[in-house]
């Protein structure tokens, strides 16, 4: 079919131009396991179904024990209370399967989308949707499936060829003046992306490259589209979107012609295929790699929606401000408008205020004094009764008078005799006393008393104090001190 673009206003969201229907491959169909015998309650009895699907229930846990399948894992979706639920699948059929939190802690390796496994597996039926459904027990590694296998060998190759580097990858701008997007017409993501850029940059035109996204040739389409959007050159940026969906749903996306249409392409492109869990070759190769469609948009507006909220809030903040100075300004006009007042009025105001004030400093100083006096009467009682008995006291000191004079005179004498007795002690220990006496204290040439004759030399010269006077000397000869004789 010949290609078409089209272009989308970023303001209402109005196609001005669509591409024709892309033929768009239907799903997997859910396949059941016939049962050829069934335990049916008596055909006039009216069942209700609840009763039906319990018994359908038990016919199933009934006919088959527990089994080994293989299949390879789709789907795949970890609840917040620990299960897991994915899709068992070969080329013909598929199957529902729920892994209950117990069986999927225990499991030593992380179970993954593409995985060929062997489960064990109990056949049931979930009576509250009459869902047909495998009970797993137990897994084991079957070798990885096909479309992975065929996924990892593409990862490998494009990463050793260094297409997955960061510096061979563009920046986003950050203001883009025009914003094109490869996607298929009818998608939800398309819508998500266009909502988004309504609510965040409302200004951007938008131009649409319109593709298939799922089914045979939609690689290439996308490829198809990628190229006409770089060989334009009227946008800034590329957004490549699709929404959420199975390994087999998303593999337009793991297509080698994909990925090197995206590397060819001199626009920045942003991925945005799938959830936040999905990854594709594609995420690899592109630019920047967005969790989801919507946050593709997100980051293809990143700075105008930023722009846009500093400036509203640069405007609420310049509200506030003139908001808060006409407030001031208003107040002072009332303090200024107070105080406006007639002369005739604010002297009656301020004549009120003084005759008030005279009655309550009035009253105060009555009452201050009324309390003054009363304090005053008890105080005097008080003294009255606590008066001192002067005569007595005078007595009393007069005696105290004679003791004292009578103490100071004796303790005079004491220190006297005593101040007499330790004068004539040290007149007795006075060196000087002892040189009168015809003593004489030596010195050496250092200055050092001498009290031993052997620590003298001839000719040495010594100091010699007398009672009056000193002299120099010389040592002629040592005369030892005769031995002193025990008793």
């Amino acid at each position: 079919m010949p290609f078409e673009f089209m272009h989308v206003s970023g303001r209402d969201g109005d196609v001005r131009r669509a591409a024709a229907d892309f033929p768009v491959p239907a799903g997997g169909r859910i396949g059941a396991v016939p049962l050829s015998s069934l335990t049916m309650p008596d055909p006039a009895t009216v069942i209700t179904i609840s009763e039906l699907n319990r018994l359908a229930r038990s016919c199933l846990e009934r006919e088959f024990p527990l089994s080994w399948v293989s299949g390879e894992v789709s789907n795949l979706t970890r609840a917040t209370s620990g299960h897991v639920y994915f899709t068992l699948k070969d080329s013909a059929a598929q199957v529902r399967c729920v892994m209950f939190r117990s069986r999927a802690q225990s499991l030593p390796w992380r179970l993954e989308n593409g995985h060929q496994v062997e489960a064990q597996a109990l056949v049931s039926l979930y009576e509250p949707r009459g869902d047909f459904q495998l009970t797993v027990e137990g897994l084991r590694r079957a070798g990885l499936g096909r479309l992975y296998e065929a996924f990892a060998r593409l990862r490998d190759s494009l990463d050793r060829e260094g297409l997955f580097r960061a510096e061979r990858k563009q920046p986003i701008p950050r203001f883009p003046r025009c914003i094109g997007i490869v996607c298929s017409p009818r998608a939800a993501a398309l819508r998500d992306v266009l909502t988004a850029l309504r609510r965040r940059a409302p200004h951007l035109p938008v131009v649409l490259y319109p593709s298939a996204v799922q089914g045979d040739g939609a690689a290439a389409e996308i490829a198809r589209a990628i190229g006409t959007a770089d060989a334009r050159s009227e946008c800034d940026v590329l957004l490549v979107v699709r929404g959420g969906g199975s390994i087999e749903d998303l593999w337009s996306f793991n297509e080698e012609v994909v990925a090197r249409a995206i590397v060819a392409c001199k626009l920045p492109v942003i991925c945005g295929v799938g959830h936040e869990t999905d990854t594709t070759i594609a995420d690899f190769v592109a630019d920047l790699r967005a969790p989801t469609p919507t946050a593709a948009a997100e980051f293809a507006s990143q700075g105008w929606h930023e722009a846009a909220t500093a400036i509203a809030e640069r405007q609420r903040s310049l509200v506030r401000s003139l908001h808060q100075l006409l407030e001031r300004r208003q107040q002072a006009v009332d303090r200024a408008a107070q105080l406006l007042v007639h002369p005739a009025a604010r002297i009656a105001r301020i004549r009120d205020r003084l005759a008030m004030g005279q009655v309550r400093l009035e009253s105060a100083l009555r009452h201050r004094l009324a309390g003054s006096r009363e304090r005053l009467l008890g105080l005097a009682a008080h003294l009255d009764a606590q008066a001192p008995d002067v005569e007595r006291a005078a007595a009393r000191i007069g005696l105290l008078g004679h003791r004292l004079q009578a103490v100071w005179v004796a303790q005079r004498e004491r220190a006297l005799a005593r101040l007499a007795h330790i004068a004539a002690a040290l007149d007795h220990l006075n060196p000087e006393a002892i040189l009168a006496r015809g003593f004489a204290i030596v010195r050496d040439g250092s200055g050092r008393l001498v009290s031993d004759a052997t620590s003298l030399a001839p000719g040495q010269t010594i100091d010699v104090r007398l009672a009056r006077g000193e002299a120099g000397a010389r040592i002629i000869d040592i005369r030892p001190a005769p031995p002193t004789v025990a008793r």
